[in-house]
């Protein structure tokens, strides 16, 4: 949800419970403005909310040429001073997972997780050895919102092209979806690098176009049904809910450029989505 109007779009998913206090709204709006110039970013998006058990985090990113890969994420306690995230490595994504629970709200809380290793001994026996690593909050929390990123990130097709250099960039061109079309999931992409074509067979990979058509829809996910797809005010706007990630909430209102995308929840998957289906 871009920075410059968050106070006006974030009404747009206010029927999935998703609000800001008045005085939330006009924070966000000058420090996300200082956060951009400060940084020389070329958008800065607020992100959303993962709430803990004493305070909650405020998450915005801010993007550079390629909207994909030059990203960086920061996260505020109370919308006005702006920390950067660490980068979420594959070590630290490792020991994350093994974190259950909702956040604390404190960014230098650290968790102890202790693993048993087997260590050479005498006679050529193998002994035991624990070993305490601490895991710092704000690395717990870098993790989470790149998974969400990866699961649920989405975007209308052809909000974004794909240039001859590599670069994902911003459509200029993009007039927004049409009524019919907003209702489908093939009309949705994963904004990842990781989104694969690889699920589409021959036939259905002929009639796309290379510029556009460089991520996978999310009409193939798993599993089957994790996706909601309503309309809300007649058929003035678009609202798709992940129901693996409860709390992330797209919008999209149908031809027009008016689209985004909002998180606000505990930080946790719903693992019981299997069972609700």
């Amino acid at each position: 949800m871009d920075s410059e109007t968050v106070h006006l779009n974030i009404d747009y998913v206010g029927s999935s419970g998703i609000l800001l206090s008045t005085e939330q709204k006009t924070s966000l709006q000058n420090s996300l403005l200082i956060l951009k110039h400060q940084n020389k970013f070329k958008k800065v998006v607020f992100w959303g909310k993962v709430t803990g058990c004493n305070k909650d985090y405020f998450i915005a990113q801010g993007v550079g040429n390629d909207e994909m890969k030059d990203k960086k994420t920061f996260y505020s306690l109370d919308c006005n001073k702006w920390a950067l995230l660490p980068i979420a490595t594959d070590e630290l994504k490792v020991l994350c997972s093994r974190i259950k629970g909702r956040f604390a709200g404190d960014p230098s809380y650290e968790y102890e997780h202790v693993e048993i290793r087997k260590v050479p001994g005498e006679n050529g026996e193998e002994n035991e050895e624990e070993t305490t690593i601490a895991i710092r909050e704000e690395e717990r929390l870098a993790v989470t919102i790149e998974t969400i990123d990866r699961d649920v990130k989405i975007v209308p097709r052809g909000a974004y092209v794909k240039l001859p250099t590599g670069e994902i960039q911003s459509n200029p061109s993009f007039e927004g979806l049409s009524t019919s079309n907003a209702a489908k999931l093939t009309s949705y992409f994963h904004f990842d690098k990781s989104a694969s074509l690889n699920k589409r067979n021959i036939i259905q990979k002929a009639n796309f176009d290379k510029s556009l058509d460089f991520l996978g829809d999310i009409s193939e996910d798993i599993p089957k049904g994790s996706w909601s797809v309503q309309f809300e005010r007649g058929d003035a706007v678009a609202t798709i809910r992940s129901l693996l990630w409860i709390g992330s909430v797209f919008y999209h209102v149908p031809d027009s450029r008016h689209y985004g995308q909002v998180y606000v929840g505990n930080g946790e998957m719903n693992l019981d989505l299997p069972f609700m289906l």
